[in-house]
């Protein structure tokens, strides 16, 4: 179940159609066949990068008032993050990929997510086109929800007072909101979520209090990989090397007690490591995403694994021997156990 390390983190491939385990919400990537819903819709727009409690707030909203008016709920949102277009250079980790974002919003109840390819022809686009295009023409919008420091467009030029102002010669109403989510002032300290503060506590390994903001634990994905076979067959804690896209933020090095899903629905307890084993590498080794599934023996390779992040046990160590290592890892394995069963 080892694997070996990759050269590098992957590239994620080229978005595409995806969303394999969709429910009921229906999805547009090809802009050319978008027609507005019948009764009109009620629409938000953006990133939507982790689909957080602060997102699921502003989608209960516009549920809410949806199914006042009779209108179809639509997201807008992107195939990439606008700003590896825009600023590439400073574009921030992500918190999922797609799939898993199409995942996220059919699970929050939405009726119809639009998947607009944003690149540079998008990224030089007016606010005022992309209201006439997309939510005019393409969606039909009665209402518009977004945060109130929404910004979109060329230059991002397009406000909540744009909006309003086009709405009132358009026929759509526009509801700025907040997206502060009530779940404790220990973790929100009355500040807005927003995924640029999850991303921030993932980075820094503060995986429970980023679970708060997400209302989940933090996952990423990957297929699982061939390794250097050290750690099944030299040290007796084989491990799935998960090869996690580059692009995607991960915890800080450090082991962590979390699950693996594996495709065919089950999930298993297990003891990760994010890190570049210094042990045997050094401290600049390849940084690996590491899971030893608990009271598992079968083999891995190539499957695409889900591996979520509930509690982070400790920083990565460097042993001065093997036997050092593996005392390490059997209490590892015992903590796991523990933090895992009381988080239920």
């Amino acid at each position: 179940m080892t694997a070996d390390p990759p050269s590098a983190r992957r590239p994620s491939p080229a978005p595409t159609g995806v969303g394999s385990n969709l429910q009921l919400m229906d999805i547009v990537t090809d802009l050319s066949s978008l027609a507005p819903p019948p009764g009109g819709s009620a629409v938000t727009i953006g990133a939507y990068d982790g689909v957080h409690l602060g997102h699921r707030a502003l989608l209960g909203e516009l549920r809410s008032r949806a199914r006042a008016d009779g209108l179809t709920t639509v997201v807008v949102t992107f195939d990439r993050h606008p700003a590896t277009v825009v600023r590439p250079g400073s574009a921030p980790r992500l918190l999922c990929d797609l799939d898993q974002k199409l995942e996220l919003l059919d699970a929050a109840g939405v009726d119809r997510t639009v998947v607009v390819p944003f690149d540079t022809e998008r990224a030089n686009e007016t606010a005022e086109e992309f209201v006439e295009t997309i939510l005019i023409e393409g969606l039909g919008a009665r209402l518009v929800v977004v945060g109130e420091d929404f910004h979109f467009g060329h230059g991002r030029k397009g406000n909540v007072a744009l909006l309003r102002d086009m709405g009132s010669t358009s026929g759509f109403a526009v509801d700025g909101v907040s997206l502060q989510a009530d779940v404790g002032a220990s973790v929100t300290s009355g500040e807005p979520i927003s995924s640029t503060r999850v991303r921030s506590l993932v980075a820094e390994g503060r995986v429970e209090e980023a679970a708060a903001l997400l209302g989940r634990p933090h996952q990423v994905r990957g297929p699982v990989v061939h390794g250097d076979h050290r750690g099944g067959a030299e040290l007796g804690f084989p491990t799935a090397n998960v090869n996690v896209p580059a692009e995607i933020c991960l915890p800080a090095t450090g082991i962590y007690a979390g699950r693996y899903a594996r495709p065919d629905g089950s999930v298993w307890k297990a003891a990760i490591s994010v890190g570049r084993r210094p042990t045997f590498y050094g401290k600049d080794g390849e940084l690996l995403v590491e899971a030893h599934l608990l009271d598992f023996t079968d083999l891995l390779y190539g499957e695409e694994a889900r591996v979520s992040f509930v509690a982070r046990l400790r920083d990565e160590l460097t042993f001065d021997d093997k036997a050092s290592l593996v005392a390490q890892m059997e209490r590892d394995v015992v903590a796991t156990r523990t933090r895992l069963a009381a988080s239920g």
